[in-house]
């Protein structure tokens, strides 16, 4: 099968995907769709939410269409690197046996990541990197493909550990969650107050999912695309930007190329273009610029930043 009748192929299977989560999931498409997007390219994502959005029902939701295995870790203080990697214990025979950590799966979500000490986040953060973990000298490979989807609670900041920005910058998207509209809560209600359960059908399997990642990175990008989310993310280190004390680096270049390229194939393209670019713009750099004293007086957000330097 051809690369472009595979893209045929990956838009139909994209919209059998979007209706068996939203037998499940109400609304949140803009926020479903950037985990779609993440989990096609490759790269790790960080939603941002308060409680009661369905994130961990929404993921493991994503994870059973797409045939994969789920874990969920849910970060506290007390947690331990070993709680997540796996540990060696001394079996009945008396032999050192490796006892594989929660991280042992195709879809992790961290809940909470913020949670847990600097420690133990590095312990995720090195696995997200490497796709491997290291215990006693002895490497095990994470199974394929690994996505690890994290999430933090933006209004709750007592006894929380903020990821620093070089790490923030391993995840590929930053996205936002949205409460429902007063619709959708209307539906949501209706839908989980009663003892009725919704069956989902499984719509992709690893392997096919490794296949359209490999085809979308093959995906032909104009030289102009490629220079436009050069510029854009450059502008971002701009010192006459007032707002700006650090903007984003390579790796957003990198992201915009390759999130562009995945939405540009959910959408029937066999190209990208510059409102592709635009697509995904917000949750590439959302976590990758820092704002200055005068941002936060003057109430100027990230995500207002962003916008106007796509103008």
């Amino acid at each position: 099968m051809s690369d472009k009748e595979q893209l045929d192929q990956l838009v139909e299977k994209y919209d059998i995907l979007k209706k068996e989560i939203g037998k499940i999931i109400v609304g949140q498409h803009e926020a479903i769709d950037s985990l779609l997007l993440s989990i096609f390219s490759g790269g790790h994502c960080l939603l941002l939410g308060v409680p009661g959005l369905a994130k961990t029902l929404m993921v493991s939701t994503l994870a059973r269409t797409l045939g994969l295995s789920f874990s969920r870790i849910q970060f506290t203080p007390d947690l331990m690197p070993s709680d997540i990697t796996g540990s060696e214990i001394l079996d009945s025979s008396r032999q050192f046996r490796f006892i594989q950590g929660p991280v042992f799966a195709n879809i992790v979500l961290a809940d909470e990541i913020n949670r847990t000490p600097p420690k133990t986040q590095a312990a995720l953060l090195e696995a997200m990197q490497e796709r491997n973990v290291t215990v006693s000298g002895t490497s095990y490979p994470l199974p394929s493909p690994f996505f690890v989807l994290a999430t933090q609670n933006p209004i709750e900041q007592e006894g929380t550990y903020p990821l620093p920005e070089a790490q923030l910058d391993r995840f590929m998207f930053n996205v936002k969650l949205d409460y429902p509209s007063f619709e959708e809560e209307v539906s949501i209600v209706k839908q989980t107050t009663v003892n009725q359960t919704q069956s989902i059908e499984k719509v992709l399997s690893a392997d096919e999912i490794l296949n359209y990642q490999d085809v979308i990175r093959h995906m032909p990008v104009p030289d102009n695309v490629v220079e436009y989310a050069v510029r854009l993310v450059t502008s971002t280190r701009d010192k006459a930007n007032k707002y700006i004390s650090w903007g984003a680096g390579p790796r957003a270049s990198q992201y915009l190329i390759i999130g562009a390229r995945c939405h540009a194939a959910i959408h029937g393209k066999y190209s990208p273009d510059a409102e592709d670019i635009h697509a995904v713009a917000f949750n590439v750099l959302r976590h990758r610029i820092v704002r200055n004293y005068y941002a936060e007086a003057e109430g100027i957000s990230t995500d207002d930043i962003i916008a106007n330097l796509l103008k």
